[in-house]
């Protein structure tokens, strides 16, 4: 991020250094971000249901490239604007771009694909990342809250879920190496294979996420964690970052794309994808039965 005296640049605004301030358009279509005394607050807004969307992908992309180098954020949370859906799953017309389907690791760094870029940005951006989960994240959007740093979810609310091994496919954006780190690999086998949509109780217990709290109480919860951390003494958090490093994921993530790659070739994913579409994935209602949906269609 570049410095301009006692403002610093986000996207196409200069943004005061202290106290409160909103990123408005057009710096992002998808993304509400909102700076107070080093906690930076990103809400996801891309209705219906928050796919995570090439626009979207590009705008995180933007920002937490703008944010790895502000030494003045020191811990970046992620929420949702849709109380129902914090990140669908990455959108499913994808499939019909060309570009997106034929080439899923351009303009990625080398290893990595597009979606696996996305989460090693989060897992490895030098703030503390936090996701607050209210609502539900299945596919990408589950792979997104094991990238952060820590993750709290709503009890009754929240809902996690790799459901790809519906279409056929396995995750390709670091989830089976977030699910093997955080999980181990027999409930990672039980996750990806099962293709259930686990609750908040369940991720918690499992190790998927670090704690399930009472919906009516994680929004002070997670403003109490982020301020604290925010206001430790200046160095802290990088020489705890330092000591606790983020793994070695890199062989892992070249397994996972080249079974990913190799599964969508030769499964019928595309097809199965359109007829999601069709009926009804990636609306409102079908979006809350997905599995049940993709399981009816791949009958």
């Amino acid at each position: 991020m570049t410095p301009l005296g006692d403002y610093s640049t986000i996207g196409m605004h200069r943004i005061p250094r202290d106290g409160e301030i909103v990123v408005t358009q057009p710096a992002f279509s998808t993304l509400h971000v909102t700076r107070e005394r080093g906690v930076v607050k990103v809400v996801l807004d891309n209705p219906p249901v928050n796919v995570l969307s090439l626009p979207m992908m590009a705008e995180l992309m933007t920002l937490l490239t703008s944010l790895r180098d502000d030494a003045a954020a020191r811990v970046v949370v992620f929420e949702s604007a849709d109380p129902e859906f914090f990140i669908a799953h990455v959108d499913m017309t994808l499939v019909d771009d060309e570009n997106a389907v034929a080439d899923p690791t351009a303009g990625a760094p080398e290893g990595l694909n597009v979606f696996q870029a996305l989460g090693e940005a989060v897992r490895t951006l030098p703030q503390v990342t936090i996701v607050k989960l209210a609502g539900l994240a299945r596919g990408g959007g589950a792979e997104f809250v094991a990238a952060a740093d820590m993750n709290f979810a709503a009890i009754g609310r929240a809902g996690l879920g790799q459901m790809e091994a519906l279409g056929g496919i396995v995750p390709g954006g670091g989830g089976t190496q977030y699910l093997l780190s955080r999980t181990g690999r027999n409930r990672a086998l039980e996750i990806i294979l099962g293709a259930d949509l686990f609750d908040a109780e369940t991720a918690e217990r499992y190790g998927w996420i670090n704690r399930a709290l009472p919906a009516g109480e994680i929004d002070a919860f997670v403003d109490r964690i982020a301020r604290n951390i925010a206001d430790l003494p200046d160095g802290t958090i990088a020489a705890v970052k330092h000591a606790l490093p983020p793994q070695d994921l890199a062989a892992g993530m070249r397994r996972e794309h080249e079974a990913w790659a190799n599964q969508f070739a030769n499964a019928p994913a595309e097809k199965l994808l359109r007829a999601a579409l069709a009926a009804g994935a990636q609306t409102p209602d079908g979006e809350r039965r997905l599995e049940d949906l993709l399981r009816s269609i791949a009958a």
